[in-house]
C-alpha cells in the first residue's frame, strides 16, 4: 500500500510541476507574441529593410556617377563576356590579372573572341 502512495505522491508532484512550467511557458510565448511586441518588430523590419535600400540604392547611384564620370574602376570580367579573351604582348591573360584604365570618351578596344 506504501508503495501505491509513493507513486500517487510522486506523480502528483510531477504532474503539478509540469503544469507549471508548462504555464510558464505559455505566458513567455503570450507575451512575445503580444500586439504590441509584433507591431515593434515589424516596424523594426521595415526600417532596416528601407535603410538597406537606401544604402544599396546610394551605392547603385555612386557606381553610376563614377562610371558617367570615367572614374569607375570596375574589374575587367565585368566587361568580359564568358568567351572573350585578353591578350597582352602576345600573351593570352586571365581577366582577373589584369586592370585597364581608359579615358573618358575613349572608344572600347577590340575584344578578339576564340572560335
Amino acid at each position: 500500500m506504501s508503495r501505491r502512495i509513493t507513486w500517487f505522491i510522486g506523480g502528483a508532484v510531477a504532474g503539478a510541476t509540469g503544469v507549471g512550467v508548462a504555464k510558464r511557458k505559455v505566458k513567455a510565448k503570450a507575451a512575445e507574441l503580444s500586439p504590441g511586441k509584433l507591431a515593434k518588430g515589424a516596424i523594426h523590419r521595415v526600417r532596416e529593410s528601407v535603410t538597406e535600400g537606401r544604402r544599396a540604392m546610394r551605392a547603385r547611384e555612386a557606381e553610376l556617377w563614377s562610371r558617367i564620370s570615367g572614374t569607375h574602376a570596375g574589374t575587367l570580367a565585368d566587361d568580359l563576356d564568358p568567351n572573350d579573351v585578353v591578350i597582352v604582348d602576345g600573351e593570352l591573360i586571365e581577366p582577373g590579372k589584369v586592370i585597364v584604365l581608359r579615358r573618358p570618351g575613349e572608344s572600347d578596344r577590340i575584344r578578339r573572341r576564340r572560335s
